[in-house]
């Protein structure tokens, strides 16, 4: 199974990013697009995972969610990640309770390493992303996208739970949910 654990965005995002992908597909029609559906902000991605080590990872999670409280992104502005005339990956920010969101992310990073999930070793940084160049050494196409989100706002979303998710065929499946409980 190949897993990764997210935070979702909701119904008022999902709606936004369908408009404005809309708009943005017209400009680099050759990008692999991600669908508004799957849409979300990764914590942290673990790969190829023997389904008989689920129950241990759905215990970890449930260990983290008590311990935080739901809290408010918006989504606005973007970039690119790569070349700036080529890039490879297209993506939307996040704002809002952003030092609450990287708590969050260490604090599943850090109940999944006695599992044997090494966390990155780079620091979180939360972005959507969007859209992927088809080809490695990037699309121009995507550079033009990244201008068109500077000033992109596409509203709030309220997190209120961790989502293990198994990616199968191009799509996500809820492996577990993990309300994030803690009275603010």
């Amino acid at each position: 199974m190949r897993l990764f654990v997210a935070v979702t965005l909701g119904k008022t995002i999902e709606s936004e990013a369908t408009a404005a992908l809309q708009r943005l597909k017209g400009l680099a029609p050759r990008a692999r697009w991600v669908p508004p559906a799957n849409l979300h902000l990764t914590l942290s991605f673990l790969g190829e995972v023997e389904a008989e080590r689920l129950p241990a990872l759905k215990d970890a999670l449930v260990s983290v969610g008590p311990a935080h409280a739901p809290l408010v992104l918006t989504i606005e502005g973007g970039g690119s990640f790569g070349s700036p005339s080529h890039p490879r990956v297209l993506w939307a920010g996040v704002g809002g309770d952003t030092k609450a969101l990287g708590a969050l992310q260490a604090d599943v990073a850090g109940a999944l390493k006695p599992l044997g999930f090494e966390p990155e070793h780079r620091e979180y940084s939360a972005h959507l992303t969007l859209a992927r160049a088809k080809v490695p050494r990037g699309d121009r196409e995507l550079a033009e996208c990244a201008r068109a989100l500077q000033d992109a706002k596409w509203g709030e979303a309220r997190v209120d739970r961790l989502v293990l998710f198994e990616s199968l065929g191009g799509k996500y499946h809820v492996r577990a949910e993990v309300p994030l409980s803690r009275a603010s």
